[in-house]
């Protein structure tokens, strides 16, 4: 694969990474796994001249679990970790589905979390489930280090809230309390190296028989992961049935706004939206902590 020319950098600490960003700008573009990185450079899809390669940075290539808090997953872990991780599939089962769906083997012990959400896809399979679970990007730049909320996170198609000389350090997640569960569900016409149609994550939270709270994210069916607020509502306050999951779901199917492409129509889109979410809130509540 014939690339074009462009200057490349080995970043030794977050300071020379950040400066070098912020010198200059939307001409320079941040490497961990390089999976989505070089696809865009060969593609001419970004105007970088200048990667700068953040693998030779420390303390960036692990997952912290904290009891009473929750899960930090550093800037250079690898989905393939993610998968695997005997914490990650304790604590956050859903975040090791998520990882798992992510392209294949090859891929995924390649890639980053952090670089699939900083990819920006509107079907990026790990961005749902993160919203869903309220998770925050942690950054550096110049002035010190920054959270964003999940929420604030994604802009647009390949668009997202970071400024040049920002630093994706990590992502944290905050830990599963007792009566909470979380789930992430999606639909492909394969099962390995395929974008998602749709993808669809959950986080419940129980107070005894009904749910007090919750957070459900559509991927795929819009230019940025979208909230299901509608459906949020109807679940809260109510307990589990299968007429409370059929309104839930409807009312995802009519909060998202899908296009039509060769991978799956508009109308195809909506109603798996309906399916899934279905799926995956009842998935969380039988995955409660």
């Amino acid at each position: 694969m014939a690339l074009p020319a462009f200057d490349y950098v080995k970043a030794s600490s977050l300071e020379e990474a950040s400066k070098l960003a912020a010198e200059k700008g939307d001409k320079a573009v941040l490497m961990a796994g390089g999976t989505d990185v070089i696809l865009l450079i060969h593609g001419k899809a970004i105007p970088a001249d200048t990667v700068i390669d953040i693998k030779g940075i420390p303390g960036l290539e692990e997952i912290q679990y904290v009891e009473g808090e929750g899960m930090r997953i550093g800037a250079l872990v690898k989905l393939y970790d993610i998968q695997n991780s005997e914490v990650v599939k304790e604590k956050m089962p859903a975040l090791a589905d998520a990882a798992r769906y992510v392209a294949s083997p090859q891929i995924r012990r390649k890639g980053t979390m952090v670089g699939n959400i900083c990819n920006a896809s509107p079907s990026a399979d790990t961005a749902s489930i993160l919203v869903a679970m309220n998770a925050v990007v942690k950054v550096y730049n110049a002035e010190g280090e920054k959270d964003i909320p999940i929420d604030d996170f994604f802009k647009g198609v390949k668009k997202t809230a970071l400024q040049p000389g920002d630093v994706v350090t990590g992502i944290f997640v905050p830990e599963l309390k007792a009566g909470e569960g979380s789930a992430y569900f999606k639909h492909s016409v394969r099962k390995a190296m395929d974008l998602a149609i749709i993808g669809v994550g959950a986080k419940i939270t129980m107070d005894g028989a009904k749910i007090a709270d919750a957070r459900v994210c559509m991927g795929g069916v819009g230019i940025t992961p979208l909230r299901a607020k509608n459906a949020e509502q109807i679940l809260i306050g109510n307990e589990i049935t299968d007429e409370l999951l059929e309104k839930a779901g409807v009312a995802a199917s009519q909060e998202c706004s899908p296009i039509s492409d060769v991978r799956a129509s508009a109308e195809y889109r909506t109603d798996m939206i309906r399916v899934y979410t279905k799926r995956a809130v009842k998935k969380a509540v039988e995955t409660l902590r």
